[in-house]
């Protein structure tokens, strides 16, 4: 897993722990809430596919976003 390397969408190198930011408002799949451009997301974890980071906020735990969709804060 240490091989992958796992960018934002501006193509910076994003490892666990950073914090990024939401650039586009997205829904939540399977709920009501709506998370709005400029959300500041803290310490994700990286999984195993390169577009894809596992977070929480605080509305929703156990949320993956894809990473077309933040940028490092």
């Amino acid at each position: 897993m240490s091989d992958i390397e796992v960018r934002d969408a501006n193509g910076a190198v994003l490892k666990d722990g950073d914090n990024v930011t939401l650039i586009k408002d997205l829904k939540v799949k399977g709920t009501s809430v709506t998370l709005k451009r400029g959300t500041l997301v803290k310490g994700i974890r990286l999984t195993g596919d390169p577009e894809e980071i596992d977070c929480k906020v605080e509305k929703v735990k156990g949320l993956v976003l894809r990473t077309e969709f933040v940028k490092k804060a």
